[in-house]
């Protein structure tokens, strides 16, 4: 976990930065809005320095994935449940105190002015507590609580990692790493690892089934001389987004708004064939704060049938000799190795050229301590007949 911040001077500047962190943070808690998307447009109309933007994304995004572990700790202290609206206070306070690595001058001083005025002498107790707790020799309820997952999380993991379940959830806890490539595109570098396991060659048609936000697609049509590459994705405004990266990198990338379940393409039509399916994405967790609280065990059956659906539509439109690359940045099974391989087509046994990836039966898997990436599922097929 990173240690932040700060001491910084200045008597409204930090309490100005906490006060959006907190304003985002009721909105990703009490009203279900998406981190990603909830705190940018925030950020702009703050007014806050670019110092700050960084330490209130810091506290949102950090707050929001450690929120168990936050409210185990609070709850040591508490004999009540606090209304959500103090409770936010104290998560956002224990988490600066805990994780973060903040003085408790600042923490505690500047937090508890957040409070609700009928809870601030309470929370104020709370976090002068916190402050003073030593969290190495605390005793947990769980994994899940000491991590911050859920229950059924961790234990799936284990189910599908053994040993490096948990270290894979300890690496998730933390920020992800800036990976920008060399056209300026700023790609997690597994991502950027299947996108180079197509192998696009000079003439090719390929087809990124589902692109958005279309970092594989735009790599695949910088890294294909004379290929032509097609970028699809279900949702208009997705496809646009993916239209709107190609145009930024100068790319000329054809954009398709089309249903990947019933694709508007030639059966045969294409060389290679892109699908980077959606699922669960357990192995992407730091890179989205709040997924852990959104998805559920049942949504991973649901997906793993849409899966299913996506891997049988997209391997009629690769031609005789051709590709099918399947990629998913999730770690379970049931999403990946357990798909039947298509008819017509076989495994292709060799591994990635880029990459640090462990086999995985007839696929590869990258887990997130392995290489300081999102983890990441990939099988690659081989159209016979």
């Amino acid at each position: 976990m990173s240690r932040l911040h700060t001491d910084r001077a200045g008597p409204g500047g930090d309490r100005s930065a906490r006060r959006v962190a907190l304003d985002a943070l009721r909105r990703i808690e009490s009203d279900g809005a998406y981190a990603n998307l909830v705190l940018g447009p925030m950020l702009v109309s703050s007014g806050l320095s670019d110092m700050d933007r960084r330490f209130v994304t810091e506290l949102v995004y950090g707050t929001t994935r450690m929120r168990r572990a936050c409210d185990s700790i609070v709850d040591r202290f508490v004999t009540s449940p606090p209304d959500d609206a103090t409770r936010s206070v104290l998560r956002l306070g224990a988490y600066q105190l805990v994780f973060a690595g903040v003085p408790p001058h600042a923490a505690v001083g500047e937090t508890v002015g957040l409070a609700p005025k009928r809870t601030r002498g309470f929370v104020n107790a709370v976090l002068r507590k916190v402050s003073r707790l030593s969290v190495a020799e605390m005793a947990w309820p769980s994994d899940g609580a000491r991590l911050s997952y859920p229950d059924w999380m961790v234990e799936r993991l284990r189910s599908e990692l053994g040993d490096d379940a948990l270290p894979a959830l300890e690496r998730m806890n933390e920020p992800p790493p800036v990976t920008t490539r060399a056209d300026g595109y700023v790609q997690d570098e597994s991502s950027q690892w299947v996108a180079a396991a197509v192998r696009v060659g000079a003439g090719e048609r390929v087809l990124d089934v589902c692109a958005a936000p279309g970092g594989k697609a735009t790599a695949m049509a910088d890294a294909g001389a004379a290929a032509t590459v097609i970028a699809a994705d279900q949702r208009l405004g997705r496809a646009r987004l993916v239209a709107e990266n190609a145009s930024a990198l100068a790319l000329r990338l054809p954009v398709v708004a089309a249903d990947g379940v019933a694709p508007p393409f030639r059966a045969g039509s294409f060389d290679a064939v892109l699908l980077d399916a959606p699922c669960s994405g357990l192995g992407a967790l730091r890179r989205r704060a709040d997924a852990r609280w959104r998805i559920t065990a049942s949504d991973i059956t649901d997906l793993a049938e849409l899966q299913a659906a996506l891997l049988s539509s997209s391997a009629q439109l690769v031609a005789v000799g051709g590709r099918l690359v399947y990629s998913v940045c999730t770690l379970t099974a049931v999403e990946s190795i357990e798909h039947p391989t298509p008819a017509g087509f076989v495994v292709d046994p060799e591994p990635p050229e880029l990459g640090t990836w462990r086999r995985f039966e007839q696929g590869w898997r990258v887990l997130p301590q392995d290489a300081d990436t999102d983890g990441m599922v990939l099988i690659r097929y081989r159209r016979v007949s």
